[in-house]
């Protein structure tokens, strides 16, 4: 049984989704490359994570089967697609869409353990998915129809943002089970090994420069590491101890509604009314798919 903690797991849960839903706000505020940005969080992440798996779980990384480490290499690669489309997506369409769209992946999982796995997808998770599409749809044409956009390419940058959705249901999918045979520490240390090593080499064959960033950048990546990284994500792996599953999953909803809060306050940007009404059908459709998911 699991010993009460000295700190409330909802009040912990709230914590961890206001980090991550300032993930896309710094991100914005950041002038580096995105896929530089991208890098330092997921590095900064990682080496606190290493040391601690180098001092505690070293037997175990030595246990890890090798098919086991091939289908985690897979789910890093794809958590860096996923980080690269999303950070890049940011630059161009809304922080409120972009947030959103990226958020759907139960429902991308849904599909592909379908397709791939071929799990069932019961009659309520097809109810779901088919909301969320029709929610991406309308978040995606609405502001062109009514005349009126956010962001210098939002149709391009809602695509990065559902790009970054589909990659994301891809490093599920592929470390779907391996969490049930490799501890916390040891999995995401070489989940994010690997994806800091592909972001690396997207940075470098984009031929962006590692260095020479003013100090306020550096702030950002760090802020970005040690908010949405270990605070956020950290904390909401802790939540699992304490918390069902299906609370923790449906209060990460949250992030899209906190982050276009924080766009509104510190960005001054207010999210357009073809915005805000897909971005609520999508946010029911991601709940009902992950409700009848789990």
């Amino acid at each position: 049984m699991t010993s009460k903690p000295a700190v409330s797991p909802k009040a912990g849960l709230a914590a961890a989704v206001t980090a991550v839903s300032a993930g896309a706000i710094l991100v914005r505020l950041s002038g580096a490359p995105s896929s530089v940005a991208a890098f330092y969080r997921v590095l900064f992440t990682t080496l606190p994570l290493a040391l601690v798996g180098a001092w505690r779980y070293r037997g175990e990384f030595v246990r890890i089967r090798s098919r086991d480490l091939g289908f985690a290499v897979l789910s890093g690669i794809a958590l860096a697609v996923h980080f690269a489309a999303w950070f890049e997506s940011l630059r161009w369409t809304s922080v409120a869409a972009s947030v959103t769209l990226v958020q759907a992946q139960p429902v991308f999982v849904a599909l592909g353990a379908w397709l791939v796995l071929r799990e069932r997808v019961t009659r309520r998770m097809a109810v779901g998915i088919a909301v969320a599409v029709a929610g991406m749809a309308s978040m995606s044409i609405g502001d062109f129809l009514g005349g009126v956009a956010v962001g210098p390419r939002p149709l391009y940058g809602n695509a990065l943002a559902l790009s970054g959705a589909i990659a994301a249901a891809g490093y599920v999918l592929a470390g779907r089970s391996l969490r049930q045979r490799i501890s916390l520490v040891p999995y995401v240390t070489v989940v994010y090994g690997v994806c800091a090593f592909v972001l690396l080499a997207f940075v470098l064959a984009a031929g962006h420069s590692l260095g020479g960033y003013p100090p306020r950048e550096w702030l950002l990546f760090a802020g970005l590491a040690v908010g949405p990284g270990l605070l956020g994500h950290t904390v909401l792996n802790w939540a699992l101890a304490h918390l069902e599953s299906s609370v923790v999953s449906v209060s990460l909803l949250g992030e899209p509604v906190g982050a276009t809060l924080l766009a509104l306050v510190l960005l001054s940007e207010a999210p357009t009314p073809a915005t805000v009404g897909g971005g609520c059908v999508v946010l029911v459709g991601i709940y009902v798919t992950a409700a009848a998911d789990r």
